[in-house]
């Protein structure tokens, strides 16, 4: 993988738009399917709503978002509707998030999330263009990549560094057990995950977890057993490999 752009795809006046045919033609020629390991990802046709990329071996789809600046807590995205939409859809996309330097024309950061990371709950409604507005009332959205727990966000580049493939691909197999889940069990599971990356320790205990027993009633507030919740949690990431237990209450997370 190059991390290079060819700076002849840049034809435009505008800077956004050679950023966009710039990051475009990179990952039509250089990113590939971090789920299968295809070295090639084919361009949909142009105005696809959610999708710009897909793989012709496994089938999964890409959405390309691509800035300068590196990606903070949120990203704004386009309409509400066509997006919630689109995620809850059979073929809902993953996306790559990714980062780069026109001054160097070169990808700097590049990282993947994938589409069963995607939840209701990451995805914030913003409130209706004013009336006076060229497009009065239309509601956009941003995805809040600060509830998205680490192991959703599989880094291909991270500082001008390409990472590994194959440590790439299993990361992506880590977590793709939650493909499986209906919304209610992957959104509890997605909850415990960001529990367990917030205790910010390789082995923890079981009260560590219940530690965020109060931030998880707030989230579910009709559960009136958060505590067997929890355990029932520990115990589905313990079944899938994605922890292991220790014994007497204690864990410890799973690690390249």
């Amino acid at each position: 993988m190059r991390l290079g752009f060819e700076e002849s795809q840049a034809s435009y006046n505008s800077g956004s738009q050679n950023a966009r045919a710039l990051t475009e033609a990179w990952a039509s020629t250089s990113l590939f399917c971090p789920a299968c390991g295809n070295d090639k990802l084919t361009k949909f046709e142009n105005n696809r709503p959610v999708a710009d990329f897909y793989c012709a071996r496994c089938n999964e789809e890409y959405e390309l978002k691509s800035q300068k600046q590196k990606f903070g807590k949120k990203v704004t995205d386009g309409a509400y509707g066509t997006l919630t939409e689109r995620l809850s859809a059979a073929n809902n996309p993953n996306f790559a998030f990714l980062q780069y330097d026109l001054g160097q024309l070169r990808v700097t950061n590049l990282f993947i999330v994938p589409k069963h990371f995607f939840v209701p709950e990451i995805i914030e409604r913003r409130k209706p263009l004013a009336s006076t507005a060229k497009r009065a009332g239309w509601i956009g959205c941003n995805i809040l990549l600060e509830k998205i727990p680490e192991a959703g966000k599989i880094y291909i580049v991270r500082n001008d560094k390409i990472e590994e493939r194959t440590s790439i691909l299993k990361k992506w197999s880590k977590t793709a057990f939650l493909k499986n889940e209906n919304q209610l069990a992957r959104g509890w599971l997605l909850e415990v995950m960001k529990c367990v990356d917030q205790i910010n320790q390789k082995t923890f205990s079981i009260n560590d977890v219940y530690s965020f027993e109060g931030r998880l009633h707030d989230l579910y507030p009709y559960n009136q057993n958060i505590r067997p919740k929890i355990r029932q949690q520990l115990q589905r990431l313990r079944d899938h490999g994605y922890i292991t237990f220790l014994g007497r209450g204690n864990y410890e997370l799973v690690t390249d």
